[in-house]
């Protein structure tokens, strides 16, 4: 299956994988937020993969101003060679966001869709038929931890990590740890690393922003 690719394999060896935002010196500098870009490390500190948005013209600059965190974006994850893999899809919604994610070469490998709890942020991972494969939940006194639960089982987690001070706020951004400790399904293990970049586009880029 797509998820099976060569591209993609080097995510059934990984234990953990590290997702880190990439702070360009002009953000740094003056505040202003350009193109989301990120780095994906696997567990031997190397990297599998880099990420950003795609797409631009002035139609996509007056969405940033204005949309900010709830903006629409396709976003692209590239091998080192430059090769594509993935292609993920947020289209516009004023609640409940969701994600659409590709393969390579366009075929739908599923969905991220964000769920109303009350107390709890909630998403379903679903396949590209829309069956549910897994939930990812917030606690309400973890709130920058999400299980991973696959058949009632947590078989994983994806952890906020600050990033702090000084040569840090230099180098990177904002870094999620996803863990994989019991998730072997390459498929879904890919549409858990999918959702970390929704995630930290619904719940961190608001704050992101006002703290610049």
């Amino acid at each position: 299956m797509p998820a099976d690719s060569t591209a993609l394999a080097p995510l059934l060896h990984q234990n953990a994988l590290r997702v880190r935002q990439k702070k360009e010196w002009g953000e740094i500098l003056t505040g202003f937020e350009g193109r989301n870009t990120y780095e994906v490390v696997g567990d031997d500190g190397q990297t599998l993969f880099y990420a950003g948005e795609v797409g631009g013209g002035l139609g996509t600059w007056l969405l940033r101003i204005f949309l900010k965190a709830k903006r629409p974006f396709t976003m692209e994850l590239r091998t080192r060679s430059g090769a594509p893999v993935l292609r993920l899809r947020r289209p516009w919604r004023f609640w409940l966001s969701t994600l659409e994610v590709e393969d390579g070469d366009g075929r739908l490998l599923g969905h991220i869709q964000q769920r109303f709890r009350f107390f709890t942020r909630a998403y379903d991972v679903l396949g590209p038929n829309g069956e549910e494969l897994a939930h990812l939940n917030g606690p309400f006194f973890r709130p920058w931890t999400f299980v991973i639960e696959e058949g009632g089982r947590e078989v994983g987690t994806i952890a906020k990590k600050w990033s702090g001070f000084g040569k840090e706020l230099f180098t990177d951004a904002d870094n999620f740890g996803v863990q994989f400790e019991g998730l072997r399904d390459a498929r879904l293990r890919t549409l858990v690393m999918a959702a970390t970049f929704l995630i930290d586009f619904v719940h961190f880029e608001n704050r992101r922003e006002s703290s610049s």
